[in-house]
């Protein structure tokens, strides 16, 4: 959950009235936020490097640490958190967000998008905040919400980055490019000389704070830039804006663009920028539009952002059902308002509840965070604790009863059970195995933190073979096996996928040892009531065949085949692993393996 560092005096001075601890951790708890200390910078200073190291320029004005839902992007800061906490008291009605059109004589503000940007950052939104007052403490909220929103939903800067800027320091029509870095140049912020982008991912491999961002571009043959009309860099995303449009205290007009890999977030990280510092304009609440241009039409051009309503719907017995309430539309609807969401019974069905969902509630998105959100309004605590009316006796889910029988089963034959990860690379799910990677097989990670975890696996052997690994210093014989899943593409399931438990088990030795695999494999089927039979047999049972698994050695390798209601399948393969698999996995003595699914055995 992230944590927000809150202005005390700022934030009771917006609920109108002063707190005691206890009091404000109870409003926070019956919203369904934490309040977790009261503290100040000095303080925390203090517990970090010690009272000697912490000099009197560090503020010990109170501020208070407060623990966020991870989804609840309109609460990560002090906007969001006060407003919603008003509505929640009653004490205000949700504000109403609305664009209105520039200045008179003025058109709307244009952001072209050059074809370019498609292979390093293909989307961007923009909107245009006028009359802004900023103040030191809403200043330094701008600031933070943009760090924190970095922090969530933008994954570090990798789906999105946020650049704002002042408006009045910089002339449209602007447009957002794609150029080698070696023709990219201006001062970035806060700096006073200019420079090139080679030059200044040189400069910035060692600041604290920018230096993690830097690989999300440093190997592109192009970076991405926004420039203004006078080819004025506005800013190099997603590293750094320029120090030319560099926003003050004295900003009047603020730019706010974001450029995004993910337009969806794009769209809800520009809202909630604008949303929640809209309430400085000089009309509360507005925010001008910018005019987005693809000039290779990959999306129709169109303006940002869209600050309409989204209309939810959820059924009144199903919020009942899960509170264990009995509550009428009306009683729904009022504890709705309480949290933002303005709703009303439904004209066509007397058990629908219609919901306006707001631009700042992008965390809604079935009728469960409905039902979650009257709950909340309800109180938790009020919830009447019940005995379910109907007693159940719970029992194994089939599927993993047979894989603990498997498990049971190669256990007493002498093998060691392990329990590797679920993730691996994409090279030792195919490459190390001299297996081709079809594309369409394995499920990838979107953003995975390094090369191991790069997709699901697709079979339990490379998982297998890298315990084995990290073990080849024990006595041989090794027998190790793993009873796990698997996972794998599947367009016709609602989740574009479905997991595949599976049975492998390695023999190492300093010979081979396909007969001890053989042997395990015939006993494993066995116990699972599957009869040898023959390959011209009618019967059910399963036999093997020879097979060129490019995995096993030549000739040394067989095909698992299972007839089962007259349908015969290949269920698995065993062999002598190859010796290119066995380099691969930096091992130096044969190694046997099988593999099978265990699933056609339910």
């Amino acid at each position: 959950m992230p944590t927000v560092n809150v202005d005390k005096e700022e934030l009771y001075a917006a609920l109108g009235r002063n707190y005691t601890f206890d009091e404000f951790m109870d409003l926070c708890f019956n919203f369904g936020i934490e309040l977790e200390e009261d503290t100040s910078p000095k303080e925390m200073a203090i517990r970090e490097v010690g009272a000697h190291k912490v000099d009197d320029s560090v503020s010990d004005r109170a501020i208070l640490k407060i623990d966020i839902p991870a989804n609840r992007y309109d609460l990560l800061c002090h906007e969001g958190i006060s407003r919603s906490l008003m509505v929640f008291q009653g004490k205000a009605k949700p504000p109403v967000f609305k664009t209105v059109q520039p200045p008179a004589g003025q058109a709307l503000q244009k952001m072209i998008v050059k074809p370019e940007t498609a292979a390093i950052r293909p989307f961007v939104v923009s909107a245009i905040l006028r009359n802004v007052k900023f103040t030191e403490l809403n200043y330094k909220n701008f600031i933070d919400l943009q760090d924190k929103l970095h922090m969530n939903i933008c994954r570090k800067r990798t789906l999105v980055a946020i650049g704002t800027h002042d408006l009045d320091t910089i002339q449209g029509p602007f447009t957002y490019e794609a150029l080698a870095p070696k023709d990219i140049q201006f001062v970035p912020l806060n700096q006073e000389k200019n420079m090139n982008a080679e030059e200044l991912m040189e400069f910035y491999a060692s600041d604290k704070h920018l230096s993690k961002f830097l690989p999300i571009i440093r190997d592109s043959p192009v970076y991405p830039i926004i420039y203004d009309s006078n080819r004025q860099v506005l800013s190099l995303p997603p590293i750094i804006n320029s120090n030319h449009s560099k926003i003050t205290l004295d900003t009047k007009n603020v730019l706010v663009e974001c450029t995004a890999t993910d337009l969806t977030k794009g769209k809800i990280v520009l809202n909630t920028m604008v949303a929640m510092f809209s309430e400085y304009c000089a009309e509360p609440f507005t925010v001008e539009p910018v005019e987005i241009i693809y000039e290779d039409n990959r999306l129709p051009a169109g303006v940002t952002p869209d600050l309409s309503n989204r209309t939810a719907t959820a059924k009144i017995d199903y919020i009942n059902g899960c509170t264990g309430l009995n509550l009428s539309s009306d009683e729904i609807c009022d504890l709705l308002n309480k949290m933002s969401l303005e709703a009303a019974p439904s004209k066509e069905d007397k058990n629908e509840v219609v919901v306006q969902v707001p631009v700042t509630r992008s965390d809604v998105l079935h009728q469960c965070d409905i039902m979650e959100d009257v709950a909340i309004a309800y109180g938790f605590n009020n919830l009447k604790r019940t005995t379910p009316s109907v007693s159940t006796i719970g029992k194994p889910y089939p599927l993993n009863k047979l894989a603990d029988a498997a498990r049971l089963e190669l256990a007493l034959a002498g093998w060691s059970e392990v329990c590797p990860l679920t993730l691996c690379s994409r090279d030792e799910n195919f490459t190390f195995l001299r297996q081709k990677d079809p594309g369409n097989l394995a499920v990838s990670l979107a953003n995975p933190k390094t090369k191991e975890y790069q997709v699901v696996r697709t079979s339990l052997l490379p998982g297998v073979l890298k315990t084995l690994k990290e073990n080849k210093k024990h006595s041989l014989p090794i027998k190790i096996f793993e009873v796990g899943d698997t996972a794998i593409k599947d367009d016709s399931m609602e989740r574009r996928s479905r997991n595949v438990r599976k049975v492998c088990a390695t023999y190492s030795n300093k010979t081979s040892g396909l007969e001890q695999i053989h042997g395990l494999l015939d006993r494993t089927l066995q116990m699972l009531h599957c009869q040898p039979t023959d390959k011209d047999g009618k019967g059910p049972g399963y036999w093997i065949q020879d097979s060129e698994n490019p995995t096993y050695f030549p000739s040394r390798s067989a095909d698992i085949y299972l007839r089962q209601d007259g349908e015969v399948k290949v269920i698995g393969s065993f062999g002598i692993l190859h010796p290119e698999v066995l380099d691969k996995f930096d091992l130096n003595f044969p190694t046997s393996a099988m593999e099978f699914d265990l699933e056609p055995f339910l």
